[in-house]
């Protein structure tokens, strides 16, 4: 008799997916964090313009009841969490953001899919932000916070050299931990051992303290960081299904013939 069968989906429309060779994954991520690089040391703002948001930000803060950039610096100096929390401020955009897209594209596609979408268009999301809004953080506002990597890990956070490759005053928002917050969403939902859960959750919150406690971001840049994860998800949400809509064709009907 004849029965109805759905088709099987083509390779070009299975190639629609956006998920292609892990060289060219690579080679895509790479040339996107140039361009960011890029823009965002092309927008560097005045420093005085930046240090009068600072204050505005610090007055914020102060009348919201959240302003514990300089007590949370200070409950952690001399102690060895400081010098945790140093390293793992350098780690998690170096290390861990491309070590979690690493993992994901390995263990689960479709999730590595979002976060890698979340993190591209986030970037788009931020770099007028920065332009348009150039903030000192707590260690260049003249408010009492130090800069603890420079002078704990031997990493120059203000040199000439170091400078001349990232933008000092692109504190808002905190992509560190918008995208901490991020990955440790997106590998939670990777993994099954609650255990494993648990430390992914937490990642998000432990650079959230390391930012503070490093003199880098204010409270109000974790805030602005987290939204602009989430604008990010949205906006890569769209895209992804904006391209996989005409990757899937519509059932079609083919005889199949089957002896009664």
């Amino acid at each position: 008799m004849l029965v109805a069968a759905r088709s099987r989906p083509s390779p070009p429309a299975a190639a629609a997916t956006g998920i292609t060779r892990p060289r060219t994954q690579v080679a895509i991520f790479l040339l996107a964090y140039l361009l960011y690089s890029a823009a965002r040391w092309l927008t560097v703002g005045d420093l005085h313009t930046a240090q009068s948001h600072a204050d505005w930000i610090m007055g914020l803060e102060r009348h919201l009841g959240v302003a514990s950039e300089a007590s949370v610096q200070g409950a952690m100096q001399g102690t060895w969490m400081l010098w945790v929390l140093n390293h793992m401020y350098l780690a998690a955009q170096l290390v861990v953001v491309p070590g979690a897209l690493v993992f994901l594209y390995r263990r689960s596609r479709p999730i590595y899919q979002r976060l890698r979408n979340t993190i591209l268009a986030t970037w788009l999301i931020s770099i007028p932000v920065y332009a348009a809004f150039p903030v000192a953080p707590p260690r260049l506002a003249d408010m009492g916070v130090v800069d603890t990597i420079t002078t704990q890990t031997g990493f120059a956070m203000d040199s000439k050299l170091t400078t001349s490759f990232y933008n000092e005053l692109a504190a808002v928002p905190s992509l560190h931990v918008g995208f901490a917050v991020a990955v440790g969403i997106a590998v939670a939902a990777a993994v099954r051992h609650p255990l494993a859960k648990a430390v992914a959750l937490l990642w998000g919150p432990a650079v959230g303290l390391a930012v503070v406690a490093t003199g880098n971001h204010f409270v109000f840049d974790i805030a602005a960081g987290v939204a602009a994860s989430g604008a990010g998800y949205a906006l890569g949400l769209l895209a992804l299904r904006a391209t996989e809509r005409p990757a899937r064709a519509p059932a079609t009907l083919r005889p199949s013939f089957a002896g009664a």
